[in-house]
């Protein structure tokens, strides 16, 4: 009876644990990529940075190659955003690769390399990638962009 106890106690912890770890759900990956690349259509498209942000949380933050602190909300993140791109400096390509979407419940997170082409404000062409990761947190019902870390690629990454 010990044996059987000691047993069925075990497997009980092996069930919960075993909800720690990444779920497989292709629809769920598919709606989170189509995300990111309806963002990088947006700003293709020259739609403001706040259109360009709609799925983004308002607690959003990021970190990324540009500041050395962490952006603390969405409202800041289009504000700079504007500022940058008002030299009409713009995106000409974004491309997602080796994307992998692990969902814990009504958490996802994307990672992945991106790679574009940029065209800056004299026309110079120039390539652009980075080492990516978005967080989604569902909320209501509907995907939300809480996070992100976009990470520069040193040479010989």
């Amino acid at each position: 009876m010990k044996i059987l106890l000691i047993r069925s106690v075990m497997l009980g912890a092996l069930l919960l644990s075993g909800q720690a770890f990444a779920g497989d759900d292709p629809k769920v990956a598919a709606e989170i990529m189509a995300m990111a690349r309806a963002q990088w259509a947006a700003e293709m498209a020259g739609q403001s940075a706040a259109d360009q942000m709609a799925a983004a949380a308002d607690d959003y933050t990021e970190f990324n190659q540009d500041y050395p602190v962490r952006i603390e909300g969405k409202a800041l993140n289009i504000r700079l955003s504007e500022a940058i791109t008002s030299d009409g400096g713009k995106t000409l390509a974004a491309e997602m690769v080796n994307p992998k979407v692990q969902v814990y419940g009504d958490t996802a997170i994307l990672s992945y390399n991106y790679v574009g082409v940029l065209r800056d404000k004299d026309g110079k062409v120039t390539p652009n990638s980075a080492k990516s990761t978005r967080v989604y947190s569902r909320m209501g019902g509907k995907w939300m962009l809480v996070h992100a870390n976009f990470a520069p690629v040193a040479s010989g990454d």
